[in-house]
């Protein structure tokens, strides 16, 4: 596969004679928020539907980023389940924006409240899935050799859930300590008096470099593409705040739905361009919106996505903070990104540009001084050895396909999904597959959930898939599979709707350009209320870019 070299697991034939496979209406992969509320919706239709978890516990993405610093990028009263009111009226967020360790204990209490854990069946991964043209349902088996039977394979691993292991020349001979961000040690890691590497500077980095900084004798930054940070301004919930929220949150989800990435409501956007204001007034306004904090100064203005001359000031502006922030010129310069601002995820931050002012702390260019190789007590990074005991990997993500692409999935004619999606994931409305009917793959490519409040995004799909579902149920009908031409057609949308943007103007994970080999084709969709449109629309059209059999 593109490079890499894959080994699946053979469906364990032999096993099928001595233990007879469940049968399910839903086998649902992932147990984080989309697999909690799909099993939660499957039970509330009367759907017999089991999930299966690689990890010990649910929570997905937020049981696994446990690094220093993890923790939500939107506002905890907007990124939190709206489907059940007495479970947001019940909840108490601490944070205005929530930690690790409070986003997981949310995971575990919708889970216990709704009684979905006897549904749920960690340490299980998923090896591969076939589709079954004679019983018109998928068989599936797992690494330990269990075998389903299920009318519907559910895809719910999320889109960033398959870490990024870069391979850097002699990492092997390295002594000292190795992390990954997104595979953190459950155990609180302990830096005093260490030596300590970072690796990327992407949301993990920017949110683990300035706690690790307060721990670690010497903190060595490797920066490979500086980064837009606005400061997130976190702090106790306002009590006053939450109240209001809390008196109509129905209305409040519903505001954020029309919003372009289903959050911000409470901030509205400007509706004017930016070159519409004299510069001071457009000075005036970034500076509101980085009071406020947050994604907020993407929508200071309505063309900062979509016009470049637009774009270039913010990123001005931003740049600017950064110079007035960081107390060394040279480090300052280094740290300013030369790309359009949100064409690579913007991140949200606590005290990262500051971080650099510390004496303890160093930012080493890997534009100007790349790595070259590891040794056994650190780095050579552009002729210069860094000697470390500690190295954080904080590379990201082979985001929205890396997990689909490491099962072995088969549809029609034993298709693998390797095979289909080589030059890219084919896909229709972000969810279905031409020849793998009955497969649904949810947050994934081609839909809105890189650049939208993942959780409306979740919603949303999961609302659709089930309903989907339980009206072919109570049609008589089996199977739903895409056309071929509704999604070449649909692929064709997403580009067309990012080329109006300026998220092609830079080389991003949304593009699959962080991992070496991977088609560079641009996976989300921008504009969550228009896909909804379209969503709805296919339903109105009698599923119109589906076969129904």
């Amino acid at each position: 596969m593109r490079g890499s070299a894959v080994h699946f697991a053979t469906m364990p034939d032999t096993q099928a004679h001595a233990t007879p496979a469940p049968t399910l209406d839903l086998l649902i992969v992932g147990a984080g928020f989309a697999g909690l509320y799909l099993l939660y919706r499957a039970r509330r239709l009367g759907l017999k539907a089991r999930v299966i978890e690689a990890a010990a516990g649910v929570g997905g993405t937020w049981y696994h980023n446990r690094y220093p610093g993890a923790r939500v990028d939107i506002q905890s009263l907007e990124y939190s389940f709206g489907f059940d009111e007495a479970l947001q009226q019940d909840w108490h967020w601490s944070e205005r924006y929530a930690a690790q360790a409070e986003l997981l204990r949310y995971a575990n209490h919708v889970t216990d409240r709704f009684g979905l854990r006897d549904g749920i069946q960690f340490n299980t991964r998923l090896a591969g899935a076939q589709f079954d043209e004679a019983a018109q349902g998928w068989q599936a088996w797992s690494d330990r050799g269990e075998r389903w039977s299920a009318r519907f394979l559910l895809l719910a691993a999320g889109p960033l859930s398959t870490p990024n292991q870069p391979d850097f020349p002699g990492l092997a001979d390295f002594k000292g300590r190795v992390l990954h961000t997104a595979g953190w040690p459950e155990q609180a890691v302990d830096f005093n008096g260490h030596r300590v590497g970072v690796i990327g500077t992407g949301s993990s980095g920017v949110q683990s470099i300035p706690v690790i900084a307060e721990q670690a004798a010497v903190l060595t930054v490797f920066q490979r593409t500086a980064t837009y940070a606005v400061p997130a301004h976190n702090g106790p919930l306002d009590p006053e705040l939450e109240a209001a929220v809390k008196a109509d949150y129905p209305g409040f989800r519903a505001r954020n739905r029309k919003m372009m990435g289903g959050f911000g409501s409470m901030l509205p956007p400007n509706m004017f361009p930016a070159h519409s204001v004299s510069p001071e007034q457009r000075e005036e306004l970034f500076e509101a919106r980085w009071r406020v904090g947050g994604f907020g100064l993407l929508g200071a203005f309505n063309d900062l996505i979509l016009n470049p001359q637009s774009n270039e000031l913010a990123g001005d502006f931003v740049r600017r903070k950064i110079r007035q922030t960081v107390h060394d010129p040279v480090t300052a310069e280094a740290l300013c990104p030369t790309h359009p601002i949100g064409c690579k995820r913007l991140c949200v931050d606590t005290g990262y540009y500051t971080t650099f002012n510390r004496p303890n702390v160093h930012l080493v260019d890997l534009q100007k001084a790349p790595i070259e190789h590891f040794t056994p007590q650190g780095l050579v990074a552009g002729g210069v050895e860094h000697r470390l005991d500690t190295l954080v990997l904080a590379t990201g993500f082979d985001a929205m396909t890396g997990t689909v692409l490491r099962m072995d999935l088969r549809g029609r004619g034993g298709v693998s999904i390797q095979d289909k999606w080589r030059a890219g994931p084919l896909n229709y409305l972000g969810m279905a597959v031409a020849g793998f009917p009955n497969l649904f793959n949810l947050v994934g490519p081609g839909s809105t959930s890189a650049v939208t409040n993942v959780i409306v995004a979740i919603e949303h799909q999961v609302n659709w898939i089930t309903d989907c579902i339980a009206d072919l149920r109570s049609r008589g009908l089996r199977t739903i599979e895409a056309t071929a031409e509704a999604e070449q057609a649909y692929v064709a949308h997403v580009n067309t709707v990012a080329a109006r943007t300026i998220y092609l103007n830079c080389n991003s994970w949304y593009l699959g350009a962080n991992i070496a080999g991977k088609p560079r084709i641009f996976m989300p969709l921008f504009g969550f209320p228009a896909y909804v449109d379209k969503c709805d629309d296919v339903v109105r059209q009698g599923y119109e870019g589906f076969v129904l059999a």
